[in-house]
Parts: structure tokens; C-alpha cells; sequence
């Protein structure tokens, strides 16, 4: 958890909780998930914001939460989409997962989620021989 998260401060996209939630969501029974995970590390607040990320970016589908009393935009996670199944189907691999940010990492890139697609790409297509 970064030291934001500890203290309640700003709120940062963190596309290792991206990965964790959609593992969490596609490991569910029957496709539909009622509700956001609970995962170590991370707080209901930070969960719900990325889940409302997520759901901008056309990873899930998701009922917005948020009220006045919320710390930003948040949302409650309903279903993965087929764009969050391929990105979740490229980042299972921890192996590869940790390869991709240490590439763009190394080569002084911004950890973007669409480079960080790009790159898994890439690596399990070279992991396959293409």
C-alpha cells in the first residue's frame, strides 16, 4: 500500500489493484459480481475509486456509489466486459505481469494502461513464438 493510501491521502491509479481486482472478479462463479472485493492492502475507498476507473475505461460494468460524503468517484463492481477479460487474459501471468513493468519501467516510460496492454501483448506473443 503507498504511503498515501496509509495516511488517506490523494487518490492515485494503481494498476496493480486493477490486476487484483480482476482477478478477483473473473475468479467468481456465473459471470456476475454484486458487489467490490475486500483485498489486504488496499482500503473500500481505493477499491471503489478503481472500480470506477475501471469502469470508465470500459473494463466492467459498474452502478456509480458515489455521495457527497465520498472521498471522490466510486462505483460497485457488476460484471468484467470482454476488453477486461482480454486485458485480465494477458496480466494472469504474474511472470509476465512483472516483466511488462519492469520493460516500461527500464526504458523511462509512463506507466500508462495502454502501454502496460501493449507490452503484455507483446511478451506473450514472443511466450508463444509469434
Amino acid at each position: 500500500m503507498s504511503d498515501d493510501a496509509a495516511t488517506g491521502g490523494t487518490m492515485k491509479r494503481d494498476l496493480n489493484l486493477v490486476r487484483e481486482i480482476l482477478l478477483w472478479a473473473t475468479a467468481q462463479d456465473g459471470g456476475y459480481v454484486s458487489g467490490n472485493p475486500s483485498l489486504p492492502d488496499y482500503t473500500d475507498d481505493q477499491i471503489a475509486y478503481h472500480v470506477h476507473l475501471m469502469w470508465q475505461a470500459g473494463l466492467v460494468d459498474a452502478a456509480d456509489a458515489t455521495h457527497l460524503q465520498s472521498p471522490g468517484p466510486s462505483a460497485i463492481l457488476l460484471s468484467v466486459t470482454w476488453a477486461g477479460h482480454d486485458f485480465i487474459d494477458a496480466a494472469k501471468d504474474a511472470s509476465l505481469w512483472e516483466k511488462a513493468k519492469t520493460r516500461i519501467v527500464a526504458s523511462g516510460g509512463s506507466f500508462t494502461f495502454d502501454l502496460l496492454k501493449e507490452v503484455l501483448s507483446s511478451l506473450a506473443k514472443a511466450q508463444l513464438g509469434l
